[in-house]
């Protein structure tokens, strides 16, 4: 394959953000309003909207790319996708239980992955109208600023996004010291939030689809921090079962000190997406 672009990077960047804020009026007209849903089991609930978002996305993103490859949460698989130099990684609605619920805690979350790695993403809320960035090699961005991981250097005290009772479990082999733990519902909005420094950190366990974490890892990345699995594997996106084993994000200091409290935990069994 060709070397990444930073023209292509730029270019695909600003179609990524497009594309994303051409879904905000739908999703804010139907957001805490009456719309049909259904479950898809241990994927999760879907609604209609997510359906509708998906194919506005594939329209706007591959009616402008479409020799990119296409992997979205609402779309059959393809293994063409394999093939292509670039990859959309689409996630129209992470979060669709919180928007169901009528939380603000979801958002769309887009990436085009090249050789494993994003190269552009954008994590969008539509009702906060918080756009988080990045671009591989130039930084991360919130609304048009740049975002810097904290800059915490200790497990106890720290901000975390993960359900409380998670730390106080007795599975742990060593117990947690105090944390302020708190749980927002989209992964991929959670990583955006430690990316802008407003969490120190957060953890995810168990099978993770690469639409629920391939555009946050970057924009993670892209402020500094580190983003792997809970065994300090690196994420790798786009490959034949697009999933990771669990992710943990944090900045560089803290990052090291998180896996050392996790790293014990068994790794998932056969492949299969949690939702959590």
């Amino acid at each position: 394959m060709t070397s990444p672009s930073p023209a292509s990077d730029t270019s695909d960047l600003a179609l990524l953000r497009e594309a994303a804020h051409a879904c905000g009026p739908l999703l804010r007209e139907t957001f805490q309003t009456e719309v049909k849903s259904w479950s898809k089991g241990a994927a999760g609930p879907v609604t209609e909207i997510d359906l509708a978002v998906n194919a506005q996305l594939n329209a706007h993103l591959r009616g402008a790319r479409p020799d990119y490859g296409w992997l979205s949460e609402e779309s059959a698989d393809n293994e063409e996708r394999l093939a292509r130099e670039r990859t959309f990684i689409v996630d129209p609605i992470d979060g669709t239980s919180a928007f169901i619920a009528g939380k603000n805690e979801f958002c769309v979350a887009l990436a085009i992955v090249a050789d494993g790695a994003p190269r552009v993403s954008v994590v969008y809320n539509p009702i906060t109208e918080e756009t988080f960035e990045a671009r591989a090699d130039a930084g991360a961005w919130l609304n048009g600023k740049a975002i810097r991981v904290s800059e915490q250097y200790a497990v106890e005290n720290s901000r975390l996004i993960g359900r409380p009772a998670w730390f106080t479990s007795p599975r742990w082999p060593t117990p947690w010291p105090q944390v302020r733990a708190e749980h927002r519902v989209a992964l991929q909005y959670r990583l955006a939030l430690v990316a802008a420094g407003q969490f120190d950190g957060m953890l995810s366990f168990g099978n993770k689809a690469d639409w629920d974490v391939a555009a946050g890892a970057l924009i993670v990345a892209e402020a500094g921090g580190l983003v792997t699995s809970p065994w300090n594997d690196t994420l790798v996106f786009n490959q034949p079962q697009a999933l990771n084993p669990g992710v943990v994000a944090a900045g560089p200091a803290l990052h090291p000190l998180l896996i050392d409290q996790v790293k014990a935990l068994p790794r998932p069994g056969a492949p299969r997406a949690e939702t959590a």
